[in-house]
């Protein structure tokens, strides 16, 4: 189990090494090298004439292999000498984060930040004399190819120079992506499948992330659901009001994805909001219960930023179909080309209805809701209806898919379309002729 503080060692024998040198002067090397430390390294019979050598701020000290000046190092020979025992690695840290300088000055540690400094008003010189010489160049008309060749060399170098700046500045993300062979051998079952990423550190012991892999079949139909104004009533309050147990769904949509879903249709929801929000959504997922129905299992993808990005996305660019078409893309290109996996989708708003068109769902299965709660068809804007009334239909717009069910009705016999409807009259076949 680990405890957060690793010590080095507990036995006299196996203490540190320390060396001590006077290296600190050499201002003209961005990090200390074994050589140019061992080259002005202190010897007993010079630091016993003079003990006032550690006052002097080119001291340099070498404990294990790395490099402290005498404020850090101090406080580590002193538990060696006194106790026989290292510091703990968070003790040195926190010791060398605080005694250790961070800017430019006299002392060792601050070699690569002059030196890059140095580097800098170099490159910003050079710049100023090819001004000079392009200037000098516009009013001289004769110039040699020599001095051509050698402005080339130079522009080639800063521009070197520029896109290795852009590659530091630079930030990267760690992604994971599987091979097929790698998918294979998880010997995933069809479904859910729930796997853990753990990672152990030394000073905060081991941090787990739970996900959930989902196996469905080449051929599946899949419905895409919006969460923020389509499962909830409003995109503000549906964050906030849940939160304080207040029940802030739309009537009806449990029984109707439960419906649909039974008919053998797979739910996936989809929303901007940030992924360190994902314990929220997925606890309220599960939370929303309409008299025992539920909402079916399904993946929840989230934006991969953080939360002030996905507001600044939503709110003011507000653009959040950016990453739902660039979401559901991926998705749909894990499907057979020659086959549209997305049957059907619900939201809110008309940035939802533009990912859904963009991603290839049929616009007359497209399904947007307002706050009172009415269900517009995309392609039929003038017929409003509900999440009830369409519910009712369910068999109609989303036929049945799964074997060994004849209904998604639970009494199919009693329905509006089937028992309550005017009876077709008799029709007589000869009149027709």
């Amino acid at each position: 189990m680990d405890s957060g503080t690793d010590y080095l060692s507990d036995s006299p024998g196996d203490l540190a090494e320390v060396t001590i040198s006077l290296c600190g002067k050499l201002g003209d090397v961005s990090q200390i090298s074994k050589e140019k430390f061992m080259e002005h390294v202190i010897s007993f019979q010079a630091f016993a004439s003079n003990p006032g050598i550690i006052e002097d701020p080119n001291l340099v000290i070498c404990i294990n292999s790395k490099y402290y000046n005498w404020a850090v190092a101090a406080p580590i020979i002193l538990s060696m000498q006194a106790f026989q025992k290292n510091l703990p690695k968070s003790s040195v840290e926190q010791l060398v984060k605080d005694k250790m300088p961070k800017k430019s000055g006299r002392w060792w540690f601050s070699w690569r930040r002059r030196n890059l400094e140095t580097k800098e008003a170099k490159t910003s010189e050079e710049k100023s004399e090819e001004q000079n010489k392009t200037e000098a160049s516009d009013h001289v008309p004769s110039t040699s190819t020599h001095t051509g060749s050698d402005t080339t060399s130079d522009d080639d170098s800063q521009t070197e120079t520029l896109s290795t700046v852009q590659c530091l500045n630079q930030m990267y993300r760690k992604s994971l992506r599987l091979t097929s062979e790698q998918i294979e051998r998880l010997n995933l079952r069809e479904g859910a499948n729930e796997i853990v990423f753990s990672v152990t550190t030394q000073y905060q012991g081991t941090c787990r992330c739970e996900a959930a892999i989902y196996l469905w079949n080449w051929d599946d139909r899949i419905v895409i659901s919006d969460i923020d104004g389509t499962i909830t009533k409003s995109d503000a309050l549906g964050h906030i009001l849940p939160q304080l147990g207040k029940d802030w769904t739309h009537q009806g949509i449990a029984k109707l994805y439960h419906k649909i879903h039974q008919n053998g249709y797979k739910f996936l929801y989809c929303s901007a909001r940030a992924i360190g929000m994902a314990d929220i959504t997925k606890g309220y997922l599960q939370w929303v219960n309409d008299r025992g129905t539920v909402l079916p299992k399904g993946p929840v993808l989230l934006a991969p930023s953080s939360l002030f990005s996905a507001l600044h996305r939503e709110v003011i660019e507000k653009k959040p179909e950016v990453f739902k078409i660039a979401c559901l893309t991926d998705i749909r290109n894990l499907f057979s080309p020659m086959r549209q996996p997305f049957y059907a989708a619900f939201g809110n708003r008309v940035n939802d209805v533009y990912a859904y068109k963009q991603v290839g769902v049929p616009e007359y299965r497209i399904f947007t809701v307002n706050p009172k709660g009415e269900l517009i068809q995309e392609k039929t804007k003038g017929n409003k209806s509900s999440y009830l009334r369409l519910s009712e239909l369910v068999e109609h717009v989303f036929p049945l898919l799964t074997q060994g069910r004849s209904s998604s009705f639970d009494c199919p016999e009693f329905s509006h379309f089937s028992f309550w409807r005017d009876p077709v009259p008799p029709l007589d076949l000869g009149e027709l002729q």
